[in-house]
C-alpha cells in the first residue's frame, strides 16, 4: 500500500531531534581550540618562549601585540561562527577588525614619524623578518585544519569567503601563539610581518575553502 505524502512527512518528523542552541559555536570552539593545543605545543617544544617574558608582560609593547593578535582572533571567530550558517553575513565583525588594523596601522605610523630617519628600516624589519610570517603559517596551520573540520560539519554557503575568514581565523590565533616566542616588540613590524602572515593564511583557507568546504 503507497505511503501517503502526509503519512511520510509525519513519520520522517519523528526521528528528527532540535539542533543544540549553541551548536555552531561549540563546533567551532572545539576546532579552533584543539588545533590551538597542539600549535601551543609545537611552539613550546620546537621553538620555546621568549627568555626575557616575566619582564616583556611589563611593557606596552607586549601588550600591544597581545590585544593586537587577540581581538583579530575574537572578531575572526564571530565572523566565522556566522558564516558557519546558509547565507549569513559577517559584515559587523569584519568592520571590528578592519577598526583594529587601522588602529594598530595608525599607531605604526606615529612611532615610525618619531624615529630618526636611520632607525625607521632596522624597526620596521627587525631581525625575524625573513621568517616571522612563514613561522606563523606553520604554527596556524593545526588551527586551519581545527576550524575547516568544524566547518565541515556546518553550513556555510559562502565557501570562498567562509574559507579565507576561517584562514584568518587560523592565522590570527597562530599569531597569537607564535608572539609568546617572538620577542620583536615594535608596532610597524607586527603591523606589516604578522598582519603578513595572518593574510597568508586568509589566502589559503580562500583557495581550499571552495574545495573542502563543499557539501
Amino acid at each position: 500500500m503507497p505511503v501517503k505524502t502526509d503519512e511520510l512527512i509525519d513519520n520522517l518528523s519523528e526521528t528528527l531531534a532540535p539542533v543544540p542552541r549553541h551548536a555552531v559555536l561549540l563546533r567551532l570552539a572545539q576546532g579552533v581550540g584543539g588545533g590551538a593545543i597542539v600549535s601551543f605545543l609545537i611552539l613550546w617544544v620546537s621553538m620555546g618562549f621568549r627568555p626575557d617574558l616575566a619582564q616583556a608582560v611589563g611593557t606596552s609593547m607586549y601588550w600591544m601585540k597581545f590585544f593586537y593578535t587577540l581581538s583579530l582572533a575574537l572578531f575572526a571567530f564571530w565572523a566565522t561562527e556566522r558564516l558557519a550558517r546558509p547565507s549569513s553575513k559577517a559584515g559587523w565583525p569584519l568592520l571590528g577588525a578592519a577598526i583594529v588594523i587601522l588602529a594598530l596601522t595608525f599607531l605604526s605610523g606615529m612611532q615610525m614619524m618619531h624615529t630618526p630617519p636611520a632607525k625607521r628600516m632596522p624597526m620596521l624589519m627587525g631581525h625575524s623578518s625573513h621568517v616571522c610570517p612563514w613561522l606563523i603559517v606553520g604554527l596556524s596551520i593545526p588551527i586551519f585544519i581545527g576550524t575547516f573540520w568544524a566547518l565541515r560539519a556546518l553550513a556555510p554557503t559562502r565557501l570562498t569567503f567562509a574559507g579565507a575568514v576561517a584562514g584568518i581565523l587560523a592565522g590570527a590565533v597562530g599569531t597569537f601563539i607564535y608572539a609568546f616566542h617572538c620577542n620583536e616588540s615594535a608596532a610597524p613590524f607586527v603591523a606589516i610581518w604578522y598582519t603578513l602572515g595572518i593574510a597568508a593564511m586568509g589566502v589559503l583557507g580562500a583557495v581550499l575553502g571552495r574545495v573542502l568546504l563543499r557539501w
